[in-house]
């Protein structure tokens, strides 16, 4: 038995120096990798500047202007992205005037008629989810409202829409109050009886 010990304290002596051995071997072969890989570096900088001359030339003299906003309802909340074009304003994917329900489509119109002739060569891409469809609705509407506000960049359309509703460009904070034991609801309690 302490032979068969001792042969395996021997066998693994030897392969932990082989592996320091491998493991040195590797890290000088690694430095000179390194140190090799240093010296053209400096010629393809120069190479590399001259095309980066070249590139910036290139480049278009004016990039397209994206506005990105957000607005909130409740549970509710909608992203809206606003850029240079024909007027065309999508809900989730669907054009506005194909929605059905005429309440919901005019309390999302509001800010662009409030906008009037500053919205028409804009075209609003809104994502909206959560909550239930007024809330959806009306976070569209904020989403809208700050977009067209951040793009033009008019300090009397922000006036305008914050002396006839607030809430079409800052959020209403308020929530729907959490249900409690004992009662129905937030506030409503179980009714007593003693018949």
């Amino acid at each position: 038995m302490p032979a068969k010990q001792e042969t395996e304290k021997t066998t693994k002596k030897t392969t932990k120096k082989a592996t320091r051995k491998r493991r040195t071997s590797k890290k000088t072969t690694k430095k000179s990798t390194k140190t090799a890989k240093k010296a053209p570096e400096k010629k393809s900088e120069s190479v590399s500047s001259a095309k980066q001359a070249k590139k910036k030339k290139k480049a278009p003299a004016s990039k397209e202007r994206i506005v990105f906003t957000r607005g909130k309802r409740k549970e509710a909340i909608a992203r809206a992205t606003i850029r240079k074009g024909k007027g065309v304003v999508k809900i989730n994917k669907f054009d506005l005037e194909a929605l059905n329900q005429p309440y919901l489509k005019s309390i999302m119109q509001e800010p662009l008629g409030m906008a009037g002739s500053l919205a028409k060569d804009l075209d609003i891409d809104v994502n909206v989810y959560g909550g239930g469809p007024m809330g959806q609705a009306e976070a569209a509407r904020q989403a809208i409202a700050r977009g067209i506000v951040e793009f033009t960049g008019d300090q009397e359309l922000k006036a305008r829409m914050l002396e006839i509703d607030r809430h079409l460009l800052s959020e209403d904070s308020r929530r729907v109050e959490p249900k409690k034991y004992k009662g129905p609801k937030a506030r409503a309690r179980f009714q007593k009886s003693y018949r």
